[in-house]
């Protein structure tokens, strides 16, 4: 797991801590969805903007298809982090709903694959 996440921080320095605590919220996403090519995930300290919205959270989810991207700002880094997860997390279940609505709406067409009938 730890292979396919790439961390990185932007004018902030990434402890031991903020990585565990980033390996550990991203983990659920890994769970979930077990053909992910690589979770990149950007940290960023932009001390010009508010306080409100000093922190940002990038994250790009790639898999077999387009890419998710979310972005998240807040005023602390680790409620970036899960703001961001939870972001992610909500974007793979209706990419799921979709593709299965998808492939549900192609069954019906064709009733007799149901059935097996030819």
């Amino acid at each position: 797991m730890t292979d396919k996440l790439l961390l990185r921080g932007v004018h902030l320095d990434l402890t031991q801590a903020l990585r565990d605590i980033v390996a550990e919220k991203t983990g659920r996403l890994f769970r979930h969805e077990t053909d992910l090519v690589r979770l990149r995930l950007d940290l960023e300290h932009d001390r010009t903007k508010s306080p409100m919205q000093a922190f940002v959270a990038r994250g790009r989810l790639e898999l077999h298809g387009p890419d998710l991207v979310a972005s998240v700002a807040s005023e602390d880094c680790y409620k970036s982090v899960d703001l961001l997860v939870d972001k992610l997390d909500a974007l793979l279940r209706r990419r799921h709903q979709k593709r299965v609505a998808t492939r549900n709406d192609r069954r019906r067409q064709k009733p007799g694959i149901l059935h097996g009938e030819k």
